[in-house]
């Protein structure tokens, strides 16, 4: 495969580092210690939403303990570049692995995460032979924020649907001179990871995918006859689907109807963003706990610092608004490989081969909807596995 070269053909890519100034975290302080606390009925739990001892719990230990600026080094000592795509800037990580022949991999991450979510991946993918593993199991890696999404910064304008930013991550491939490569999604990335494999599937050699919804379950009503011919782990995901839908459903209504009014409280406070986006990193019943504070801070500060609540959330307003993200799907013959991990995935073997070239399908017994934080090791086993399986020839 062709090794990357910034070339003048390139020029647009440029370095990147995370540069914090002390007036943005003296004010995130401020706002922080002046937070005003609603009420909260008795003995509820987690169902009215989010409860108040677990948000001044974490605002705590936000304020006391969490120290931005390790977190801040760390992200600055991975390889990170920034380049404007459609009119839109797109920040990324690069890691190329030491092994010459390993294949380029995209790995693209959900709402609300960030490359964040990756952090433990990328040793043991791109240098496996130092963890372990087999050299010719290495990737070079790309991973970017979705644009609009932290480090890459707001959107500028409508139109941005999960189709629009799979097209964004071709052309960043095309200009990081990759000819052929694979890609891996959860979340929203489970939605923009088959796309790519779809319109570039002559340069995809495969998509990874966990956490998958749209195009992995099914829509609407489920037949009786269907439904009696489901295993038993496939009608706990149904059933887990169903109940999310009733109850946990209410984020995704706001965002993709009335993204701006919600911003006004996510830009504001930080304490709203970080119960808002509570309901997703924990909000899953015997998920809460799993991802480590550190790292979900780490992922709140970039959506925090960047001013991205607002610009991340539109893009639930532009996918219901987008016929084309609705439409039925053309089956794709670009190989596809689903994780299904325990706690929160909801995937369906049967639906997921109604528009998808199913190859691989795994299904874990741990692991939460960030998997890749909480189950590092299952999620680098799976991603191997499944692009060994692939048998890819190398050029």
């Amino acid at each position: 495969m062709m090794n990357p070269i910034y070339s003048a053909a390139t020029k647009d890519i440029r370095p990147f580092r995370i540069e914090t100034s002390q007036e943005a975290l003296d004010d995130l302080s401020n706002r922080l210690a002046l937070t005003r606390w609603p009420d909260e009925l008795p003995g509820v739990g987690w169902n009215y939403g989010v409860p108040l001892n677990f948000v001044k719990e974490m605002t705590e230990y936000w304020t006391a303990s969490f120290d931005w600026r390790k977190q801040e080094q760390r992200l600055n000592e991975i390889p990170q570049y920034m380049t404007t795509i459609d009119g839109a800037n797109i920040h990324f990580f690069h890691i190329q692995s030491p092994e010459p022949n390993a294949t380029p991999l995209l790995l693209i991450h959900g709402w609300p995460g960030s490359p964040v979510e990756f952090l433990d991946l990328i040793g043991p993918l791109t240098d496996p032979a130092s963890y372990g593993g087999d050299a010719g199991d290495a990737f070079h890696l790309v991973i970017p924020s979705i644009p609009g999404f932290g480090l890459s910064g707001p959107t500028k304008e409508a139109g941005w649907t999960s189709g629009r930013a799979a097209q964004a991550f071709a052309e960043l491939m095309n200009r990081l001179g990759y000819e052929r490569y694979g890609v891996q999604g959860g979340d929203m990335g489970a939605m923009i990871a088959p796309e790519l494999g779809r319109f570039a599937a002559d340069r995809v050699i495969g998509v990874h995918v966990n956490a998958a919804t749209l195009g992995f379950i099914p829509m609407g009503q489920v037949e009786e006859e269907v439904l009696g011919s489901l295993s038993d782990a496939e009608k706990i995901r149904l059933g887990r689907l169903g109940q999310f839908m009733k109850e946990r459903f209410g984020f995704n209504a706001i965002q993709s109807t009335r993204p701006q009014t919600l911003a006004y409280g996510l830009h504001d406070s930080p304490v709203g963003l970080l119960a808002w986006t509570s309901e997703l990193f924990y909000g899953f019943g015997d998920a809460v706990g799993a991802v480590d504070r550190d790292r979900f801070l780490t992922n709140l500060m970039l959506y925090w610092l960047s001013g991205t609540a607002n610009s991340s959330a539109r893009m639930y307003y532009e996918g219901a608004h987008d016929p084309a993200a609705w439409a039925p799907k053309a089956p794709s013959n670009t190989p596809v490989g689903v994780a299904v991990f325990q706690s929160s995935d909801v995937a369906i073997r049967r639906y997921a081969e109604q528009s998808n070239r199913i190859v691989h399908w795994s299904e874990f017994d741990r692991g939460t909807h960030f998997a890749a934080i909480d189950a590092p090791d299952l999620m680098i086993g799976d991603i191997r596995n499944f692009f060994r399986g692939l048998n890819v020839l190398r050029v």
